[in-house]
């Protein structure tokens, strides 16, 4: 496992990306793995060995005190400055890395669990563009239920998948729902799938749609 450091903005500044799998310009494809609150960049990189599929360089930024956002991210998006725009302009950061060792956007994939999960899909509706995919594993958008969500541009068609427990303590499934409905409209080819009671976790059901994702990404180039 290598480490390398990032220049960004607080309060995410100076924090570590791990990485794992193919080095870049040996791998084919790339995904951004974005942990949850409490949890770790080797954490999620575990993620990489369960799904074992070759030809992928995975990348995992480390959130400041293992936290990419202090408050609930159902709270308004204002309770949760600056860290998120800070983890935000984080991920930015990585993406570019892997687009400039020649790896482009729609053979890239990012995922993230829990709080990494929100962070991803708000990544996404912020950058909107094709993605080899996105993956959302117990997570939502941030933001309040009354948040306006006219964002504009085209997924063009990126598969994003949705995996939560339909009994999840910390991600109201309606909100899975809204997240599902946004990212369609943008032009994703979503998939939803909610899981009967659940704990807060991934489960095989998951990393097996998401190695098919990864496997029609690397067949794709």
């Amino acid at each position: 496992m290598n480490v390398s450091k990032m220049a960004l903005q607080t309060p995410h500044q100076g924090e570590l990306v791990r990485t794992a799998g193919d080095p870049l310009g040996v791998a084919k494809a790339a995904m951004l793995m974005v942990h949850g609150r409490g949890a770790s960049a080797e954490d999620i990189l575990s993620l990489a060995e369960q799904l074992d599929v070759a030809g992928f360089a995975y990348f995992a930024p480390q959130a400041s005190n293992n936290t990419w956002y202090p408050n609930s991210f159902l709270s308004p998006i204002s309770d949760n400055e600056p860290w998120l725009s800070s983890a935000l302009a984080f991920m930015e950061e990585v993406m570019a890395t892997i687009s400039k060792a020649g790896i482009a956007p729609e053979n890239s994939m990012i995922l993230g669990f829990s709080q990494g999960a929100c962070l991803t899909l708000e990544y996404a509706i912020r950058h909107v563009q094709r993605y080899g995919g996105l993956i959302g594993l117990s997570g939502a958008l941030i933001g309040p239920d009354t948040m306006l969500r006219d964002y504009s541009g085209t997924l063009a068609g990126t598969p994003v998948f949705l995996g939560c427990s339909d009994v999840d303590f910390h991600v109201p499934k309606e909100r899975v729902d809204g997240a599902a409905a946004v990212l369609g409209r943008l032009g994703g080819d979503v998939t939803e799938r909610l899981y009967p009671n659940m704990a807060h976790t991934v489960n095989q059901d998951e990393i097996d749609f998401i190695r098919r994702m990864m496997q029609s990404v690397l067949a794709g180039i």
